[in-house]
C-alpha cells in the first residue's frame, strides 16, 4: 500500500469521500482525470445496479432509487451531481469504462452519525492530508458486524478486480477506509448475501421535493452541474457560491419589496451565519444557517428570497416518463410505511430542520399567477385594512397629544396648582425656590387627514419612478376612509392566484368616506410639484377638520403650509424617524386581490 499524495493498494486508486458533498465530487473529477482508470468500482451494491445506472443517466433530472426492506421499511437513493460516486459512475459511463459495483446488500443498517470535519477544509488542507488525519485518528475505532461483512464484501472483489492488471478507481465512503485498507492486507473469500432484489423502483423526484431533501443547496448543485457541463477551467467554491446567492437575493427583495439591503446589514448577515456555523463545527454556512441569518438581519421577505433562489433547481420537467416521487425532510410515513433515508444520504444532513420561514405555494410554472392576473375589478385584503385604519388613528392620537403638549403653558405657582406640578421646570429653578405649575390649554380641531411619505419617488434622469402606480380608493363601510396613494404596480410581484404584492411609497387617509374623487386624474391639483405635495394638499382640501398630519422625512414646503393657512387648516408634522421602522414596514406592504372573489382563499397565501 502506498500514501504518496494519493492512497493506493497495487493497481487500485482509493478516493474516499463523504457522501453528497461537492468537494468530493470535485476531487473524484480530479483523480479520475490523473489517475486514467480503467474500471471504475463504488460503494452500491449490485443488487440495484440497473436503477442506478439508469438514474445517472437521466441526469441532470434527478432520480430516487427506492426498495422496500423485509421489515417494511422503505429505503430511498437520491441521484444527485455534486456526489462523489455519482459523479464517478457520469465519467465512467461517458469514458465506456465498466463500472462495477462491490458492497454487501445489507437491511437494517443503523444511520451513521459520525461527527466529520467540514468538507470545505478539503479545499484548504487538501484531500490527502485530511484523510491521512481521519485514518490515523480512527484506525482502531471498533466495528460493526453489518460494517465488517460489507468492508469484507468490497476487500474481496477488490482483490479480484485487481488481478486483471488494469488501473481500478475506487470510490467510496471515507468511514469504511480504514477497515477496508486493513482487510486488502490478507485474503478474503466472498461474503454470503443477497444477489438478487425484487421490487427496486426508480422514480423522478418533485420539484417541491428537491428543495427538501437534496442534501447540498440546490443552488449550489446547479452551480457545479454548471461547471460540469460547461467545462469550465475555475471550480466551483462554496463561500463565492453563498456570496452569489446573497447578492440574488438583495436584488430580488429590492425588486419585489422594494428594499435596499445596505453594505452594513450584509456584513451582519455573514458575520451572524459565520458564528452559527462556527458553533455547530463547520467552517462555511449551510443554507438552513443563511436562512435564519437572513431572517435576522432583515426580515421575512428577504428570508423567503434567499430560500426561493437557495432552492432553485432549474433542471426539472412535467413529462418525466417515470413516477413522480414526493417526499419532504420531516417526512416521517409514506404511504403508511416508514421511510428511512439511505445510509449515505443521513451523515451530513442538516437540512431537516424546519426553515423558519412560512412556506408559499408555488406556481405550477414561473409566470403563471402573473399571466392570470387582470386587474379590472381590484380590491385590498381586509385584514391589511384594519391595520391601515388602525394606523391612521393611531397617528391621529398621536398628533393631538404632541400638539396639546406644544400649547400647554409651564407658569410658576401662585394660587392654584392648576393642571399639575411641573417637575422638570421646577427642578430647573431649584435654586431660586420657586416652583412651576402646567397649565394644558385644549387643542382647537380634530384630524380630518393623514398622510405618510415613505419615499418621496422623484423621477430620475430618465423619468423613471420605483412608485409608479397611483391609485384611489373609496371606503367600502364608514369604518374606512377613503384613501389615494401611489406604489410599485399591481400584478409585477405575485404571491398566490389573482393576488398581488405591492408596496406604498407614500399613502393619504381622509374621513369621512365616499367623497374623494381620484385625485391622481383631478386636474385641480395639477399645480402641484411632485407626489407627496399633491397627496398632501388633496389631503388638506378634503379634511373636514381643522388638522392634517403629515408623516414624512422632512416637512412640507412653505408653500403648502401658506395654502392650508388660507384654507383654514392647519399642518402637524411629525417626523418619520420618530415612528417604529418595524411597524412602518409592515404596514407599507399591502396586496391588491384581482376581484371580491379572492378575498375567499387569500389568507392561504399571504
Amino acid at each position: 500500500m502506498t500514501m504518496n499524495d494519493h492512497i493506493e493498494w497495487q493497481n487500485v486508486r482509493f478516493v474516499p469521500i463523504l457522501h453528497n458533498r461537492m468537494e468530493f465530487a470535485l476531487e473524484v473529477r480530479r483523480q479520475f482525470e490523473q489517475f486514467r482508470p480503467d474500471h471504475v468500482a463504488i460503494e452500491y451494491p449490485a443488487t440495484i445496479r440497473e436503477k442506478v445506472l439508469q438514474g445517472i443517466k437521466r441526469l441532470p433530472l434527478l432520480s430516487v432509487v427506492h426498495y422496500e426492506e423485509g421489515d417494511g421499511t422503505f429505503i430511498y437513493l437520491l441521484m444527485e451531481p455534486t456526489d462523489g460516486q455519482v459523479e464517478a459512475m457520469r465519467l465512467a459511463l461517458a469514458n465506456g469504462i465498466p463500472v462495477h459495483f462491490i458492497d454487501r446488500d445489507s437491511e437494517g443498517y443503523p444511520l451513521d452519525r459520525s461527527p466529520m470535519p467540514d468538507p470545505y477544509s478539503v479545499t484548504k488542507v487538501g484531500h490527502f492530508i485530511f484523510c491521512q488525519a481521519y485514518l490515523r485518528t480512527h484506525r482502531d475505532d471498533p466495528r460493526s458486524s453489518q460494517d465488517s461483512l460489507r468492508e469484507k464484501t468490497m476487500a474481496y472483489h477488490l482483490q479480484q478486480l485487481s488481478k486483471k492488471g488494469e488501473r481500478i478507481l475506487f470510490v467510496g465512503g471515507l468511514y469504511h477506509m480504514p477497515g477496508l485498507l486493513e482487510m486488502l492486507g490478507r485474503p478474503q473469500t466472498e461474503v454470503i448475501g443477497k444477489k438478487h432484489r425484487e421490487g427496486v423502483g426508480l422514480a423522478h423526484l418533485h420539484q417541491e421535493s428537491s428543495m427538501e431533501i437534496i442534501p447540498e443547496m440546490p443552488y449550489l448543485a446547479a452551480e457545479y452541474e454548471r461547471y460540469r457541463s460547461d467545462n469550465s477551467t475555475e471550480e466551483p467554491d462554496r463561500l463565492k457560491i453563498n456570496n452569489e446567492l446573497i447578492k440574488i437575493a438583495k436584488e430580488n427583495h429590492w425588486k419585489n419589496s422594494k428594499e435596499d439591503l445596505s453594505r452594513s446589514r450584509i456584513r451582519i448577515l455573514n458575520r451572524f451565519a459565520r458564528n452559527y456555523a462556527l458553533l455547530s463545527g463547520g467552517l462555511v454556512p449551510n443554507f438552513y444557517q443563511l436562512i435564519v441569518a437572513a431572517r435576522g438581519c432583515a426580515d421575512d421577505n428577504f428570508a423567503y428570497e434567499v430560500w426561493e433562489k437557495g432552492g432553485d433547481y432549474p433542471w426539472q420537467t412535467d413529462n418525466p416518463g417515470l413516477p413522480v416521487l414526493r417526499l419532504k425532510g420531516e417526512d416521517l410515513f409514506l404511504d403508511q410505511k416508514r421511510i428511512k433515508f439511505h445510509r449515505r444520504l443521513m451523515t451530513f444532513r442538516r437540512r431537516l430542520v424546519p426553515v423558519p420561514i412560512r412556506k408559499k405555494k408555488r406556481e405550477k410554472y414561473p409566470g403563471e399567477w402573473k399571466r392570470d392576473f387582470e386587474g379590472f375589478a381590484i380590491c385590498s385584503y381586509p385584514p391589511e385594512d384594519i391595520v391601515i385604519e388602525g394606523y391612521g388613528w393611531h397617528l391621529k392620537k398621536r398628533a393631538l397629544e404632541i400638539k396639546s403638549e406644544e400649547n400647554a403653558r409651564i407658569v410658576p405657582f401662585n394660587t392654584s396648582m392648576l393642571d399639575g406640578l411641573d417637575i422638570r421646570q421646577t427642578i430647573r429653578d431649584w435654586p431660586q425656590g420657586k416652583i412651576y405649575v402646567k397649565e394644558n390649554r385644549p387643542l382647537k380641531g380634530e384630524v380630518g387627514s393623514m398622510v405618510v411619505i415613505f419615499d418621496k419617488d422623484l423621477p430620475d434622469k430618465e423619468g423613471k419612478e420605483n412608485f409608479p402606480w397611483r391609485v384611489t380608493w373609496l371606503g367600502e363601510h364608514d369604518q374606512e376612509s377613503d384613501m389615494s396613494f401611489y406604489s410599485t404596480p399591481s400584478g409585477e410581484v405575485m404571491d398566490g392566484p389573482g393576488i398581488s404584492r405591492c408596496q406604498y411609497g407614500g399613502f393619504m387617509l381622509t374621513y369621512p368616506p365616499m367623497r374623494v374623487y381620484d385625485i391622481w386624474r383631478d386636474s385641480f391639483f395639477d399645480w402641484t410639484r411632485n407626489k407627496p405635495e399633491k397627496l398632501l394638499m388633496a389631503a388638506i382640501d378634503y379634511c373636514m377638520e381643522k388638522h392634517v398630519v403629515y408623516v414624512a422625512s422632512d416637512p412640507p414646503s412653505g408653500w403648502c403650509q401658506s395654502m392650508a393657512a388660507r384654507l383654514g387648516k392647519k399642518i402637524i408634522y411629525l417626523p418619520i424617524g420618530v415612528f417604529s421602522p418595524i411597524t412602518l414596514k409592515k404596514i407599507r406592504q399591502f396586496h391588491v386581490l384581482d376581484g371580491h372573489h379572492i378575498r375567499k382563499y387569500a389568507n392561504q397565501y399571504i
